[in-house]
């Protein structure tokens, strides 16, 4: 087959890959999902900050009585944030895709899901009394345990099943109960809303006495067991983590967010992993995971997306394009907060193969060589939520709860990122100077 020919195949198969992966992109419920988790976001940022100042910063300056005073500011922030993630993502959730759906009574369905939830939790549990060493069954309890880090997976099924039930029933007009014009807006959606709600409520308790009464166990068990945590094994172990990532990635390259990706199938369970972190660093505990949000883009998203800081200074140090400086220059302040749109779309990075290639790969090495400097005990785990507008060098620091070592290894990564760009920078700008009709 020839190039004339091969080129036409090629771009129309690349054409299909980023309107399939478009629309893909355009899905309710996946956008629900990413816009939920970025609206809760703020939360657990909140959250690291705090298990920051109560294990770093006042042990510097306090102990004894005084620290464990001043630490309850700390422990009920993360009460407020980690302990009932769960309970905030449900409700989120609900709120998103009730917006997303163009539903006109979306706190309705905020409303319905935060029931769900709570429906589906179990009568009783088995707990240890403080001070004691044998477990009783107590009724009439919420547990941190699953409206926290174990109930997300469980708050994001029932914020998608419960909200979906509810609109579709809304949606039959022989349930709607009209009660006229001169009714205030507010009484009537409520009342519109009221079978809807009977039907939607019931149907979850059904579920719940079911599970209860026949398998003797309850929803949020149930789907952590069977589903949370076989998918968190998977995809935050090392070679799911790197698949997922660099796979979301690769669709950056195609102009798709990688988000698309990484906000659904990853960042999740990846979310679960720094709760657990966090709230274990909070009471001296072992820190149980590697891999996690706060690690993934410390190591694999240095001056954004592919790890650009690296392209950039490699431009201003070995580059001789006076367009591709100039892009540099603009992009540099908004990458220093791992804000990267300028480069990717400017250089560009979209389309152009020789770029594509590092930018797909570095993030993927960084997060590997981290890794095992973490599994070496050369640097200690990140158990920090830090924004991810952090810049390099102060996300190491804060992430890892002020660790030098963390700034070591993201400093290595940094400098070999810029010669591992180096030999692709300067095969993009001999395409491009071949492109213009240049010759060297």
């Amino acid at each position: 087959m020839s190039d004339a020919n091969m080129k036409p195949n090629m771009q129309s198969f690349v054409d299909r890959f980023v309107e399939f992966s478009a629309r893909i992109a355009n899905q309710v419920h996946l956008r629900s999902l990413r816009d939920a988790f970025a609206a809760v976001m703020p939360i657990f940022i909140l959250a690291g900050l705090a298990v920051l100042v109560n294990n770093v910063v006042f042990p510097w300056v306090m102990d004894g009585e005084l620290l464990t005073r001043f630490k309850v500011w700390g422990d009920v922030i993360i009460n407020g944030t980690l302990n009932i993630a769960a309970l905030l993502i449900a409700p989120m959730i609900a709120w998103s895709l009730a917006r997303n759906k163009n539903f006109d009574n979306p706190v309705s369905a905020v409303v319905i899901a935060l029931s769900s939830f709570i429906i589906m939790m179990p009568i009783q549990l088995d707990v240890v009394p403080v001070g004691g060493k044998t477990t009783v069954t107590v009724g009439q309890l919420l547990s941190f345990a699953n409206i926290g880090t174990t109930g997300i997976f469980a708050g994001v099924i029932i914020g998608l099943l419960s909200t979906e039930l509810f609109i579709r029933i809304a949606g039959i007009k022989k349930l709607d109960i009209s009660l006229g014009e001169n009714v205030p807006p507010a009484v009537s959606k409520s009342f519109s809303a009221l079978l809807p709600t009977i039907f939607t409520l019931s149907t979850f308790a059904i579920i719940a006495a079911l599970l209860a009464n026949v398998l003797h166990t309850d929803l949020i068990h149930l789907i952590t067991t069977l589903i949370q945590q076989p998918l968190r094994l998977i995809n935050t172990s090392l070679p799911g983590t790197l698949f997922i990532y660099s796979f979301g990635n690769f669709l950056f390259t195609l102009g798709i967010h990688q988000s698309v990706v990484n906000a659904v199938v990853l960042e999740p369970f990846l979310l679960i992993n720094t709760n657990e972190n966090m709230i274990a660093f909070a009471n001296g505990q072992p820190i149980p995971h590697i891999i996690n949000n706060i690690f993934v883009p410390t190591f694999g998203m240095i001056g954004g997306t592919g790890s650009t800081l690296s392209l950039l200074i490699a431009i201003f140090l070995f580059s001789r394009q006076k367009a591709a400086k100039q892009v540099a220059r603009l992009s540099i302040s908004p990458g220093l907060f791992n804000i990267n749109e300028p480069v990717i779309f400017g250089l560009p990075i979209v389309f152009n193969i020789p770029l594509m290639i590092p930018f797909v790969l570095l993030p993927a090495i960084g997060i590997f060589f981290a890794w095992i400097c973490t599994t070496l005990g050369l640097m200690s785990r990140c158990v920090v939520m830090i924004p991810w507008t952090t810049p390099p060098v102060l996300s190491a620091w804060l992430a890892t709860a002020g660790d030098w070592r963390a700034v070591v290894v993201q400093l290595i990564i940094i400098v070999f990122g810029v010669f591992f760009y180096l030999p692709f920078l300067k095969i993009a700008e001999r395409v491009a100077l071949k492109n213009s009709g240049i010759v060297e």
